[in-house]
């Protein structure tokens, strides 16, 4: 599969962060759209058999990646900094791969700081959640009707000049990187993620580089991954492996939620950040599995070949002790 490293420019508020595998459920959608029902079901053919068309990582600030889900002991002591300071220091510059693992946190920042490099924002986060008022209409007569039930719902406002940037890996034989470009664009201009229908989720593709290869450290032996996976039952050290769980509780998008049945089975994966030690490192860029595909995640009738991306880009890291 080959790599794109994507370019993103917020365009509005969002929903929520933009995940991999909420990114690669709006991937399937576009094509649906664009190309009809068809060509979709061509492109997940072998899906759940480890053969993806595409796996979509998160989007990080342009520059810097999660910081892994490591114990500290694994990183050198930072100097003057308390506990608390330490847990900010979520965001590694992509620059400081090329250094031992234990030497990753002295160069991590925290959003403050980089908002401040910034230039262009008094924030202290990355992402400012702000609580927007709503009201059910009666669309018959265009008013709130007999009850005025006022209610908010956050939207998401990325800092000013925040650029995002997210990985693509893609089977070419299958997708083309012009074609994924234009369901990219597609999904910016609708929007992504909640709330797309009424402005959310807006954004401009601003560069799309080919021939890329994921970064990996000499001697690497263990998968950093850049997206939520499933890496139940792959046969990765149990000792060795480090992650916080994520629970999904995932909804369709588009056409679907008009089936009365919006929610998927609730999914328990790896969130982005990993640090998943196998047996031997895979020769391909991704880890994981994909999910469904036989009724199980969905109820909604007519989509009982929902799929989930179980799926993660992995950057390769070498840990100077693993205990397989």
């Amino acid at each position: 599969m080959d790599a794109l490293h994507l370019t993103l420019h917020p365009l509005s508020a969002f929903g929520g962060p933009i995940k991999g595998d909420t990114l690669f459920g709006q991937l399937c959608w576009a094509a649906r759209n664009r190309w009809g029902e068809g060509r979709l079901v061509d492109l997940l053919d072998g899906y759940t058999a480890g053969h993806p068309f595409a796996v979509c990582s998160d989007a990080f600030p342009a520059g810097y990646l999660p910081r892994p889900a490591l114990p500290l002991h694994y990183y050198a002591t930072v100097p003057g900094a308390d506990r608390k300071a330490v847990k900010r220091r979520r965001w590694l510059p992509v620059a400081a791969l090329a250094e031992p693992v234990g030497a990753w946190l002295g160069h991590c920042l925290g959003d403050a700081e980089i908002v401040r490099a910034l230039g262009t924002s008094d924030a202290r986060r990355l992402i400012e959640p702000h609580a927007q008022p709503h009201n059910s209409i009666d669309r018959r007569t265009g008013t709130t009707g007999a009850a005025f039930a006022p209610y908010t719902q956050e939207q998401h406002w990325f800092a000013a000049g925040l650029r995002l940037q997210t990985y693509l890996l893609l089977d070419q034989t299958r997708l083309t990187i012009a074609e994924a470009r234009q369901l990219l664009e597609d999904i910016g201009q609708t929007g992504y993620g909640r709330d797309a229908g009424i402005g959310l989720g807006k954004f401009a593709l601003i560069d799309a580089p080919t021939g890329e290869v994921l970064p990996a450290q000499p001697a690497a032996n263990a998968c950093f991954t850049l997206a939520p996976c499933a890496p139940h039952g792959l046969g990765f050290s149990p000792g060795a492996s480090h992650y916080e769980v994520f629970t999904r509780f995932g909804r369709h998008g588009d056409q679907a939620v008009q089936t009365g049945r919006p929610f998927k089975a609730p999914l328990l994966l790896a969130q982005t950040g990993a640090v998943l030690v196998p047996p031997t490192l895979p020769s391909w860029p991704f880890v994981g599995q994909g999910l469904g595909g036989d009724g199980t995640l969905t109820r909604a009738p007519g989509f009982a070949a929902t799929v989930q991306q179980g799926y993660a880009p992995w950057i390769g890291l070498h840990l100077a002790e693993v205990t397989r």
